[in-house]
């Protein structure tokens, strides 16, 4: 039974050491939240006797007709005085012991605050996938397929119906269509929702078929991710002569295998059955039994690495860390090269022997490998991996791990944020600056460190961002705090002066900048070369490649070095046009053009759209005008390669990008082959520059600049100063010297300024100035309302009718209605609205379920806090 009126702000869940006592006059109902769109309130349920519950605990409730998961918010002696307790349904079972200390609870109340999203929205992205399960109404054939042509009674059937000569003859249309639909199924079984999909008023059809007894209806279970088990073989006997020769020899082999072994090894290693297993069992000289198998990430055999020496600056920075106690807030800006993360790795050492725990955060998928394998060399089994592109099983597995308690490093990217690792001594976001920390959606939109930030204060331990490029937000606070200013958290001027979950002050030494101005061994920074494409143009060159960029990679090949080179986008063309009438290509979902994709020779030519992934095949004459005189524009990773492949022939590539690390494991295989020295060049998009150490690279290549540069988004030179910085630092870490080109048309932007001199201080400088005339962050709040919808107009009329009714407040000034820079993606109409307030003010900010309410069903309405894309 719902609730009303249940403010969830102050609940707070017991610990999980707490144990509930089963009796009768003590707790027998549970209040909980449930796994339901559009449930917000709490839910009571009766305890059953065989099941002891503690809140917290991960349960599986029924629910109008469906079987929900649920998280257990607190017991009761007595259920609410005004619902009948003959009307109160049984918790169905415990999906997981629970999990939420008070600390963790309070957190994820914070981002459902913060980010306005309901709090059952935050546990989902807070658990592995599986463990909050949703049931399905089924329906299926009465004694199951073919009961119609047997002529007898199904399984509980008592129909006439089934009897008769031709049972369909008293059928409606539609009920006719169900049942021929279920009779050609193997199962005669299929989901009510597939069937209202298939045939129009199927519920009236199903209905009639019900009250027949032609079919019934059953309830499928939650499908939850489970433990994963696997049969081991033991040895319990001694081996005697009356067991026969093939026998004795498959217990030979278990005993020489430490008398256990997993049962598929064991037949495959002795090529046998599982019957002469059996046998053995009954004669009482093995015991087979069922035990977990853990599935987590298995990265390779590594040799063990030690600590290594540290240069001044980093013997101080680790001095700094290790001397915090509680709560701190610092920033370690580092040059590319500077060796963060050798310092990051002698952080933890000593909190994994006081029995604490560390969680690092990386921007993407495609640095796990890397950075696992150095953080595995120095403290072995004790890494774990957490990020989406593990299966289901392996993060179920992972999440478990955590749980355990026992000291770990957890490493993954922005949801890992989420791991429920108990004493966490140490909380480190590598590459800071990178938008990859900031969800978009679904909702929660929320910022990995913001949630980062928060989660140290409340766990009372030290957060580390290190960057050599840092996020303005975070270079303004630092330097606020160094200032001896007041400490401003990012962000939170948006929590209310009597909330909960309002921000603690910090204290007078809460935040620290460490520098690293050098590099290892004094490597120098590569020296940077901007080539003007203009004059290239002007002289004939007219090629994608500069003459200096030609002349590097053919002394690259001759010398037989390493490098990368950079572009901006993936795909071989930008988009496709028409040289007789100048048609574009489009995609006829979005308001974008298609770009060419040619994968390898004899391949299908295809055009792909990159926001909503529609494909189609190259056209041999324009759709238009019907001329064959089509061309490409603009260059992406594919059309670089082939260039490449027909200037350079003996050059070896290896391009990588979101095309070609699409697989599970293809980031490892192809970074791994590139350091192995299989290929000379590495081609690729922006995965190429999140901290990639790749010791071997002396030449770095940007093809065009310019694609970073010109964009319609205020963050735009922030973006790509760091981009290009970034990729820049790949050059040069080893022992040769490294080697920087950068092809552009505006060779006098302040962002290539910048970039030639690695001066990150000038440019900081001039970009805040800006800001701060503009009042955008990190001088100012947004507020970025995002509307979508299937019809263009009813989208638009609610975009302005939400603006209208915010537009009575002074508090905060307000962008739009406007189109988003691309109208139209997946076929549906979108429409933003900013919102933009003072930093230091507290806006009485609108009521979002007010502003939601103004919305129809058939639009979509995401309220995207501190937004950092709002193209």
């Amino acid at each position: 039974m719902y609730i009303n009126d249940i403010n969830l702000s102050p609940l707070v869940v017991s610990e999980p050491s707490e144990s509930y006592q089963s009796s009768e006059t003590v707790n027998r109902w549970v209040e909980v939240l449930v796994d339901c769109p559009g449930s917000t309130g709490l839910f009571t349920y009766r305890l059953p006797a065989q099941l002891e519950i503690k809140p917290g605990d991960i349960l599986s409730v029924p629910f109008g007709a469906q079987q929900l998961g649920a998280i257990a918010i607190r017991l009761l002696a007595q259920p609410n005085i005004d619902l009948p307790p003959e009307k109160i349904r049984e918790v169905e079972d415990i999906v997981s012991v629970g999990f939420f200390p008070s600390a963790y609870w309070e957190l994820l109340n914070r981002v459902a605050a913060y980010y306005y999203t309901p709090l059952i929205q935050v546990i989902r992205v807070a658990l592995p996938p599986g463990l909050l399960g949703r049931s399905q109404r089924r329906i299926r054939l009465v004694g199951g397929r073919g009961a119609e042509r047997q002529g007898g009674r199904g399984a509980g059937g008592s129909s006439y119906l089934l009897g008769s000569a031709a049972p369909l003859a008293f059928l409606t249309p539609t009920a006719r269509q169900v049942w021929e639909l279920l009779q050609g199924q193997p199962a005669g079984d299929y989901s009510f929702v597939y069937l209202q999909q298939k045939v129009k008023s199927a519920y009236r059809g199903i209905r009639e078929l019900l009250r027949f007894g032609l079919v019934e209806s059953y309830l499928e279970p939650p499908r939850l991710t489970r433990p994963k088990l696997q049969k081991a073989v033991t040895l319990t006997g001694t081996i005697d002569q009356e067991l026969t020769t093939r026998q004795r020899e498959i217990l030979e082999v278990l005993r020489r295998q430490g008398g256990e072994l997993w049962q598929n090894e064991l037949l495959q290693i002795c090529n046998a059955s599982s019957s002469i297993l059996k046998t053995l069992t009954q004669k009482g000289y093995i015991v087979v039994e069922e035990r977990e198998v853990l599935r987590t990430e298995q990265g390779p055999t590594l040799v063990g690495d030690g600590a290594k020496s540290l240069t001044t600056a980093q013997a101080s920075a680790l001095e700094t860390i290790q001397t915090l106690d509680g709560f701190a807030h610092v920033l370690l800006h580092g040059v590319t090269g500077s060796g963060k993360t050798e310092v990051y790795l002698q952080a933890i050492a000593p909190l994994l022997n006081q029995g604490k725990s560390a969680l690092v955060l990386v921007p993407e998928i495609g640095l796990t490998p890397q950075l696992t394998d150095r953080f595995r060399a120095r403290f072995g089994n004790k890494v774990s991996v957490y990020h989406s592109a593990l299966s289901d099983g392996e993060r179920y597995d992972t999440w478990r791990l955590m749980l355990t308690g026992e000291p770990q490093v957890v490493i993954g990217t922005r949801s890992a944020v989420f791991a429920p690792l108990p004493n966490l001594g140490l909380i480190i976001l590598d590459e800071e600056h990178d938008s990859s920390f900031k969800q978009d959606s679904p909702i929660p939109t929320y910022h990995a460190r913001t949630v980062a930030q928060w989660r140290a204060e409340l766990e009372n331990c030290p957060l580390v961002l290190g960057s050599a490029t840092p996020s303005l937000e975070t270079w303004v606070s630092v330097r606020r705090q160094g200032a001896g200013g007041e400490f401003i958290t990012p962000h939170s001027s948006l929590l209310t002066p009597n909330s909960s979950r309002a921000k603690r002050p910090a204290t007078a030494n809460s935040t620290h900048y460490l520098s690293l101005p050098e590099r290892i061994n004094s490597r120098p920074l590569p020296p940077v070369e901007i080539v003007d494409m203009r004059q290239e143009l002007q002289q004939g060159n007219r090629s994608i490649f500069s003459r200096s960029l030609q002349a590097a990679l053919q002394e690259l090949q001759e010398r037989k070095q390493q490098g990368i080179l950079f572009i901006h986008r993936r795909g071989h063309s930008t988009f496709v046009s028409c040289r007789s009438c100048g048609y574009v290509l489009e995609c006829p979902h979005c308001d974008v053009s298609l770009a060419y994709h040619h994968t390898e020779e004899k391949a299908p030519e295809l055009l792909r759209c990159h926001y909503c992934n529609y494909a189609r095949s190259h056209p041999k004459f324009c759709p238009d005008c019907s001329s064959p005189y089509l061309k490409f524009f603009g260059s992406g990773t594919q059309r670089v390669t082939q260039e490449l492949a027909r200037q350079f022939p003996e050059l070896r590539l290896i391009r990588f990008d979101s095309d070609t690390t699409r697989n599970k494991g293809s980031h490892r295989t192809l970074l791994t082959q590139f350091a192995n020295g299989e290929a000379d060049l590495l081609v690729g998009t922006q995965m190429l520059t999140k901290g990639l150490d790749l010791p071997q690279v002396t030449l770095v290549g940007v093809v065009a600049a310019d694609g970073l540069l010109n964009l319609s988004d205020y963050r735009a030179s922030e973006r790509a100063f760091q981009t290009l910085t970034q990729v820049a630092g790949r050059a040069g870490r080893g022992e040769d010297p490294g080697r920087v080109i950068v092809q552009t048309y505006t060779t006098e932007h302040q962002v290539i300024a910048a970039v030639r001199s690695h001066d990150y201080q000038s440019f900081s400088q001039a970009e805040l100035e800006q800001r701060q005339a503009l009042n955008y962050p990190p001088y100012g709040r947004l507020i970025l309302l995002r509307l979508s919808s299937l019809d263009p107009i009813q989208v638009q009329n609610t975009a302005q009718v939400i603006a209208t009714a915010l537009s009575t407040e002074e508090e905060f000034e307000i962008l739009g209605p406007a189109p988003a820079s691309i109208l139209r993606v997946a076929n549906r109409y979108r429409w933003q609205i900013l919102i933009k307030f003072a930093p230091d003010a507290l806006p009485q900010l609108p009521d979002w379920e007010e502003v939601r309410s103004l919305c129809p069903s058939s639009v979509s309405l995401t309220i995207d806090v501190d937004p950092i894309n709002i193209m």
